[in-house]
């Protein structure tokens, strides 16, 4: 392995235990150094400080370990040892009322760049660096390793999410099995996922708390579910004892897995209505006092810091039109998953659309992801999915 040295005035960061090493804090390096090698690192004294994998980027190494110790082939395994050894911990897998999970959550499980997500059988794996996507055996074979017979399919679905330069070069694809649909259970309720063609690794299941919660917010409640995606929050909501839930969204495909799962979660006859449409002139059409609880959870409004201005009187806006047409009294579930959002400025765009609202609002809940979804102490930024229960009078 090639060695990256560092300034004498960066290496307070990696002290820290953050795992970015920016291009600046790079005094010299090893010729020869590829696009997602993995490298050791040093300070100008020549104390190895960790190891990593080196990027073309403003990220230019991503560590991977911190302190003196060498990398070893083992290295995967055991990251991926520990990681499930926590989601056991959590309640979560095949023997419980849960079977679908984030098994690595990038830096909350010390691996930068990489999300691995199990659907019961099925493991979906997503590389968002090159370093990441070029270690794919590797983490395919750790999971095997890890899992046995009981994962079945793994699914590379990285394409999207790595630079466009590398991507160009390589396909989603099945590194194991070819199981494209599988149907999981998430406390006790069922949703079929597509791990192909669904949103992200196929389902949201950083909000498996919070649907939750809904749960028993819903009990005879009316309920308007925007954005709804394949029927999360409608599902809970209805199994929770809502008299009546609206799912909202734009999408005719995801509103045809949401009829999928009501059928086999047998809820046929229940009091739900799916429409499609987009949602800010729905919730303009709307009748004020008809619904004691809305959901709203956007896609992520602003994926860079160029695009976070219009992101905010988006988020905004769709704010103030839920607050005025929600009944006195109701809970308001409002989220924000856009990472360049921070939680400072979310709480400060619903504080204003509460003040042009011109209603009543209490904070009853602040919401975040799921704990299978783990934060690092000392890498804040993956705290990334905001949200807030609102009670509107």
């Amino acid at each position: 392995m090639k060695k990256v040295i560092l300034r004498n005035n960066k290496t307070i960061s990696i002290i820290r235990q953050h795992p970015w090493i920016f291009s600046g804090a790079i005094h010299k390096k090893d010729e020869g150094i590829q696009e997602g090698d993995l490298v050791y690192v040093y300070d100008s004294s020549d104390v190895l400080l960790g190891f990593g994998q080196y990027h073309n980027a403003s990220i230019a190494v991503r560590i991977l370990s911190f302190g003196p110790d060498e990398f070893v082939p083992t290295f995967w395994y055991s990251k991926f040892e520990a990681a499930l050894h926590l989601r056991k911990s959590l309640g979560l897998g095949r023997e419980s009322e849960t079977n679908a999970y984030r098994l690595i959550h990038g830096e909350g499980d010390g691996l930068s760049g990489l999300i691995v997500d199990i659907y019961d059988e099925v493991a979906v794996i997503q590389t968002h660096t090159v370093g990441m996507h070029r270690c794919i055996n590797q983490i395919s074979n750790a999971i095997t390793s890890l899992y046995g017979e009981n994962i079945k399919h793994i699914y590379d679905k990285s394409k999207e999410s790595l630079p466009k330069a590398y991507s160009q070069n390589i396909n989603n694809s099945f590194l194991l099995g070819n199981k494209e649909e599988v149907i999981i259970k998430e406390n006790q309720i069922l949703f079929n996922i597509n791990v192909v063609t669904g949103q992200k690794t196929g389902f949201f299941l950083d909000q498996r708390e919070i649907r939750a919660l809904l749960t028993r917010l819903a009990r005879s409640k009316t309920v308007l579910n925007t954005f709804c995606y394949t029927g999360g929050f409608s599902l809970y909501a209805l199994l929770g004892g809502a008299n009546k839930v609206v799912s909202v969204d734009s999408s005719k495909k995801a509103l045809e897995e949401l009829q999928k799962n009501i059928a086999i979660n047998e809820l046929e006859n229940a009091n739900h209505m799916a429409l499609e449409a987009d949602v800010i002139p729905f919730l303009k059409d709307l009748t004020s006092d008809e619904f004691d609880i809305i959901i709203l959870d956007p896609p992520a409004f602003a994926k860079s810091l160029e695009k976070r201005h219009n992101a905010i009187q988006a988020y905004k806006r769709i704010n103030v039109l839920a607050m005025q047409k929600i009944k006195s009294g109701g809970f308001l579930l409002t989220f924000s998953c856009s990472q360049v959002v921070t939680e400072e400025l979310f709480y400060h765009t619903i504080v204003a659309a509460g003040i042009e609202s011109q209603r009543t609002i209490r904070i009853i809940r602040k919401l975040s992801q799921g704990p299978d979804h783990p934060v690092s102490l000392f890498h804040p930024e993956g705290s990334y999915l905001k949200g807030l229960v609102l009670e509107v009078m």
